[in-house]
């Protein structure tokens, strides 16, 4: 992601294999990325110079959109403006 306004974004749509997507909050997706690391056998390559999980989820949610947590299994999230209701 590199437009500086996803940045700015405060919600995420997250998917997940078998489930409903889900609306989350900036602060929820990144303590579900770091939960899905956390259950990681091992964290992928690129991401483990990262001092932390949090560190790590940080840099997923700034940089990628993925995350295969098995063979064929992946993980998304993207970035969405809610725009206020119209008065």
């Amino acid at each position: 992601m590199s437009d500086p306004l996803i940045r700015a974004c405060d919600d995420y749509v997250v998917l997940e294999p078998g489930k409903p997507e889900q609306l989350l909050s900036a602060a929820d997706t990144l303590t579900w990325l770091s939960d899905w690391l956390r259950s990681l056998d091992q964290l992928p390559a690129d991401l483990r110079n990262q001092p932390t999980v949090q560190a790590a989820a940080q840099r997923l949610l700034d940089t990628a959109c993925d995350l295969e947590i098995s063979p064929g299994m992946t993980l998304q999230w993207f970035a969405v403006r809610l725009e206020p209701p119209a008065n």
